[in-house]
């Protein structure tokens, strides 16, 4: 039995049996500390015809299901899921909008519902922040979660982190499950046919894992989980921007396309095990911070998270002194319209970027890297990406 805990509130019980879907589950001795690791992968099925999969994947787990969801996402996607619940022989008992945030009170709100508790699996669909809202109301529950993205923003359909916020929608942190869903069921046809900004966010998100993991692990000592997931994601960047044009196009035009596919395994594979796998200390750096910071500006709202994660990828090269990544990078970046200046994402003052950079040093995410970093040296690495644009005069 593993403890599992809500933040800053405790569950009933205080030991859960993980139901959560594990292609592997491991638990090893470590010797030297006598501490035990468990990793949990994601399991997921991408294609037209994943829906189909559902009573392989989730029939184990009851009978009867609770829809939790995008307004929109809901819309697109219960005619293809509907009927697929119905073939695996399961029924529903409450179809709910998850409240238009990932917000404590939303996910208390469902908790409590007496058609969400009466379910024996959770089914998250939608976006990042319904399906992070999802996936803590099962956690909250001690219920096994299914994700169904309809958008492919982000990893979280098969990652274990639900980024949570409060209810001005200013960043809460994070809330970290002892596993990922059971599995993750990505109907391309639905994905495809969503607006491509989506996508387009969800490539500004995959290009900074490889990058942060890769910085924070730089120089130390791993454990076994870390140290393979920080292989697993090497190679991932160049797979990104060899595809992520033509997912681009084909997203564009509504059609479903391999690049997608394989954009889509980037997002919600490859990240994802990493995700799982490593400790927090690694699962991030200041790319992320830098996105957690612009949450507190109005205009963040206007922005999605991989576009402004992305451009916090650059200021991570040039703390790291990767130049010929930061220029690939950049060039690709330039190339399918993700944000390389602060303009880009309506910081143009002194005052909105102290914003940003209070919030940002509140987090730990620059704590683990393979030299010392403050404040003087973030500001520095910004004026120098913010040179390459020669369009920023305000620092």
């Amino acid at each position: 039995m593993i403890a599992n805990r809500y933040p800053e509130k405790e569950l009933d019980s205080s030991n859960i049996a993980i139901l959560n879907g594990i292609l592997i589950a491991m638990n090893l001795r470590k010797k030297e500390m006598d501490i035990s690791i468990s990793v949990n992968l994601p399991s997921f099925t991408i294609g037209p015809d994943a829906y189909d999969d559902i009573k392989k994947y989730a029939g184990f787990a009851g009978e009867k299901v609770a829809i939790i969801g995008g307004q929109t996402a809901l819309e697109k996607a219960l005619p293809r899921l509907k009927p697929a619940i119905q073939a695996a022989g399961l029924t529903i008992t409450a179809i709910e909008w998850y409240g238009g945030e990932a917000s404590y009170s939303n996910i208390d709100h469902l908790a409590a519902l007496n058609q969400v508790q009466a379910a024996d699996m959770i089914f998250a669909v939608g976006g990042g922040r319904a399906i992070d809202t999802g996936k803590t109301v099962s956690a909250k529950l001690e219920k096994p979660v299914f994700t169904f993205p309809t958008i492919a923003s982000n990893c979280a359909p098969t990652s274990a982190v639900c980024v949570l916020y409060n209810d001005d929608h200013e960043s809460a942190g994070s809330y970290r499950l002892h596993a990922p869903a059971v599995h993750s069921f990505s109907d391309s046809t639905i994905i495809a046919e969503a607006p491509e900004q989506y996508i387009w966010a969800g490539i500004g998100d995959a290009i900074s894992k490889e990058m942060e993991v890769s910085f924070s692990a730089e120089g130390r000592e791993l454990a076994y989980n870390n140290t393979i997931g920080v292989h697993i994601v090497q190679g991932a960047n160049q797979r990104v921007l060899k595809n992520g044009l033509a997912a681009l196009e084909a997203a564009k035009a509504h059609q479903e396309s391999p690049a997608i596919d394989n954009i889509l395994f980037e997002i919600l594979g490859t990240t994802s095990y990493t995700s799982v796998l490593v400790d927090h200390d690694y699962n991030g750096h200041f790319a992320h911070s830098f996105y957690y910071g612009v949450t507190v500006l109005p205009q963040g709202e206007r922005h999605l998270h991989g576009e402004i994660v992305s451009y916090g990828v650059l200021i991570v090269l040039q703390l790291a002194k990767k130049y010929d990544e930061l220029k690939e990078i950049r060039d690709f970046m330039i190339s399918v319209g993700l944000p390389t200046s602060l303009k880009a994402l309506e910081i143009e003052s002194d005052e909105d970027l102290k914003t940003v950079l209070d919030k940002a040093f509140t987090l730990d995410h620059i704590q683990t890297s393979p030299f010392e970093i403050n404040r003087q040296m973030v500001e520095e690495a910004i004026r120098k990406v913010e040179k390459l644009n020669h369009s920023f005069d305000a620092l």
